[in-house]
């Protein structure tokens, strides 16, 4: 298979599990990280044998065919346009942009220039996931009809040193984590073709409980606490409960009921875990183990294979097929997003404007063919 060379712009946290796990990929030859502050970059580029670049000589760079944007999400439209402008293929991370416009945009200019774009999450493409994918088109549940989701918590404040962009527009649970969700469900029944919602922040503040800043209170602009139904283009409804408000609670991650059964569908923020389904007896027990190398723990107990979705891009764009992590899926996801946000400021349904296929599935032996021999 033909390797492209990779660069990263973005050294902060997430840049580490990029450059960690991006060599377990055959498709992917990394070479370089660039940052607007050279000493992240020369940090990060020497602690995993790289080349630290400016992020103008990256976009330069010959060796580079692919960039990865890991900039703060509301920097994302405007570095994977420069990626695109520079002749390279882009991949970002979560979410692609904040607004449906910008995706348009990204998606004609890499169409004009015929370059591809990526986009995470790629936790979907994880062994549970599929497997839950493998149920439902197999039709072990019947046609799913509806569903619950659920992520909650009470925000970032209490770990991260530095949580204020997540309080700020572009951010909250439902641009934050909602894209691990909003693109499981995707893949997993299809576009949306509808939304409504109720959203509010619970607290005007937040006490940072960690790092030189502890004690500082930040603002919160952003609504903290959602609660929006979600209509599908096959008809299934499911209701998305997304909260930074909630102390404690029992909701399961993800359940989806069929005509004939319920699917039970472990965290979409990760790779791994048990998938479950109940009959009509009432029992509900785990599938059989799937021998899928991305539900398989890597890190301790858990199974992490982030820039799985930029790999298969890579042996995507070698093989002249479409990719798995698309940019008509990322817009709509976003479409989705914030379209929910919109429905909830306006306490309405909003019809989207956006559609898109479901992702192909990817089977054990897809995601084995994707792995560097060990």
């Amino acid at each position: 298979m033909t390797q492209l060379g990779v660069g990263i712009i973005g050294c902060g946290n997430i840049s580490t599990a990029y450059c960690t796990l991006a060599p377990m990929f055959k498709s992917l030859a990394l070479r370089a990280v660039a940052d607007i502050n050279m000493d992240a970059a020369r940090a990060r580029a020497a602690a995993f044998g790289l080349r630290a670049d400016t992020v103008e000589d990256l976009l330069k760079a010959p060796d580079i065919d692919v960039i990865v944007n890991l900039t703060i999400p509301e920097v994302h439209f405007a570095v994977t346009k420069r990626i695109l402008e520079a002749g390279k293929h882009a991949y970002s991370e979560k979410p692609l942009v904040l607004t449906l416009a910008e995706g348009e945009e990204l998606r004609e200019l890499a169409a004009a220039k015929g370059l591809a774009i990526g986009s995470a999450p790629d936790t979907f493409l994880g062994g549970a996931h599929q497997q839950a994918r493998a149920a439902i088109d197999a039709g072990d549940v019947g046609k799913i009809i509806g569903g619950t989701c659920h992520v909650m918590g009470h925000g970032m404040e209490a770990w991260h040193p530095n949580p204020d962009f997540f309080y700020q527009p572009g951010a909250g649970p439902i641009l934050d984590i909602g894209p691990y969700y909003v693109t499981n469900l995707i893949q997993l029944l299809g576009p949306v073709r509808s939304v409504a919602a109720l959203a509010t922040a619970t607290f005007a503040t937040r006490t940072i409980g960690n790092g030189a800043r502890l004690g500082e209170t930040v603002p919160v602009d952003t609504p903290t606490n959602i609660h929006a139904l979600l209509e599908f283009a096959n008809g299934a409804t499911v209701t998305l409960g997304a909260s930074w408000d909630v102390w404690a609670h029992r909701h399961a991650n993800m359940e989806l009921y069929g005509e004939t059964g319920s699917l039970f569908v472990p965290d979409p923020n990760f790779f791994g875990g048990a998938v479950e389904i109940g009959g009509q007896d009432k029992e509900i027990t785990a599938l059989p183990a799937w021998d899928h190398p991305f539900g398989v723990p890597n890190q301790e107990d858990r199974a992490n294979y982030r820039c799985a979705g930029l790999a298969d891009m890579a042996a995507a764009i070698a093989e002249g097929r479409a990719h798995r992590c698309s940019i008509d899926l990322a817009v709509h996801a976003v479409d989705v997003m914030t379209s929910i946000l919109k429905a909830g400021e306006e306490r309405r349904f909003v019809d989207l404007t956006t559609s898109c296929d479901r992702p192909a599935p990817l089977s054990p032996d897809e995601a084995r063919a994707l792995l560097a021999p060990v």
